[in-house]
């Protein structure tokens, strides 16, 4: 049988955007969804489409301070004060605009739904592509975020007793998930993302891997700038099969930033969304229910397009059918391709591979000494 999934997006949503000189751009989901009409696989067999609703006061309060809470509501009515700026707010990453609140509440609730279809059976797979809010703290802003869905959705997934692998690809760490889980064994929180040394927010380092009860299961994953697609794919297969194995958790929030490609203006990756297409696949096939949200991204057409290419294959559609249906396509150099929705692979052969590729692999195996062991994973 089909897995069920669910697509959650809306025409209310479409009505909110961020200040037009803010390089986030909230128009890329209804770009995703665009996309995906055309080429004839938005809704499928056992899909479907899901409005977002406002998340609850009682659910924001999960993570968030009451007293920050009431500063958005506060700002998106115009008032702003001079100590907001202590919360984050009003700065060129974390803007001030009228729709601030009731975006970041609707956006925030737009994953609720898709956890509550997973809690409830009614969808083995969920997507929010305006969600991904990973730097928001509980009382305090950053990196174009105010509420954080993610936090909010994994303490709900883990309150119902469900054990949560968060794992995210958005080549920003997330810092203020990490922040939330640090302390936590319930939810494992594995980042991969361009390193703290080149990238806000500057941190997300290898030795960064929990506290107290938490000790263990917190991984970062730092990838120095010009990773291409083969050396994030041999990460990742470093390390994620081994920790689904030991952990098997119940659910997964996985966050797809679109940020990781090339063409991006605010990152320093080599990467196209080949390496989503090469390493989704491996979640997918695992059968464990997964909740993605999107996160950055800030070449709009290209991370809509990275999205509807994610979208198919958590639908299980074959990667050539699914890239290729009505499209000639032709590469156009440095991922740029004229039509479908894989992106034309690049391929470094200089020595800065040789460089980043061994940075990785120093990585990849001071994780299999500090982590592995303590989930009693064979690192032979």
């Amino acid at each position: 049988m089909p897995r069920a999934g669910a697509f959650i997006h809306s025409d209310e949503i479409e009505r909110y955007h961020y200040p037009p000189e803010c390089p986030f751009k909230t128009e890329r989901a209804a770009m995703t969804r665009t996309i995906l009409h055309s080429m004839g696989l938005y809704i499928c067999d056992n899909t479907c489409e899901m409005a977002p609703r406002p998340a609850t006061e009682k659910e924001l309060l999960l993570f968030h301070e009451p007293e920050y809470l009431e500063a958005l509501r506060r700002i998106s009515k115009g008032d702003f004060r001079a100590d907001d700026l202590y919360r984050g707010i009003g700065t060129s990453d974390t803007p001030v605009f009228a729709d601030l609140y009731p975006y970041a509440e609707l956006a925030a609730g737009a994953t609720l739904v898709g956890a509550e279809l997973i809690l409830s059976g009614k969808a083995d797979f969920a997507f929010n592509p305006s969600g991904g809010y990973h730097h928001a703290f509980a009382a305090a802003a950053g990196g174009f975020c105010y509420i954080n869905d993610v936090v909010i959705a994994c303490k709900i997934l883990e309150a119902k007793g469900r054990r949560v692998l968060c794992l995210d690809l958005d080549a920003h760490h997330g810092n203020g998930t990490q922040a939330a889980f640090y302390g936590d064994p319930d939810v494992f929180t594995v980042s991969f993302h361009e390193s703290g040394k080149t990238l806000f927010p500057w941190g997300g380092f290898e030795n960064e891997i929990g506290e107290n009860r938490g000790f263990g299961y917190n991984v970062n994953v730092p990838l120095p700038a010009g990773t291409d697609d083969d050396t994030f794919v041999f990460a990742f297969g470093e390390i994620v099969p081994p920790l689904l194995n030991a952990y098997k958790p119940d659910v997964i929030v996985l966050e797809i930033g679109m940020d990781i490609l090339s063409v991006d203006p605010l990152t320093h990756l080599s990467m196209t969304n080949n390496a989503i297409a090469d390493t989704l696949p491996l979640l997918v096939k695992c059968g464990i229910p997964l909740l993605a949200v999107g996160g950055g991204g800030y070449h709009p057409e290209h991370t809509a397009r990275g999205w509807a290419l994610a979208w198919t294959i958590l639908c299980g559609n074959e990667p050539d059918a699914a890239g290729t249906i009505g499209m000639g396509g032709m590469f156009l150099g440095n991922a740029e391709w004229s039509a479908g929705l894989w992106d034309g692979r690049i391929y470094a052969t200089d020595e800065n591979k040789i460089a980043v590729r061994s940075q990785v692999e120093n990585t990849v195996t001071a994780i299999r000494a500090t982590v592995f062991p303590i989930h009693r994973i064979n690192v032979q």
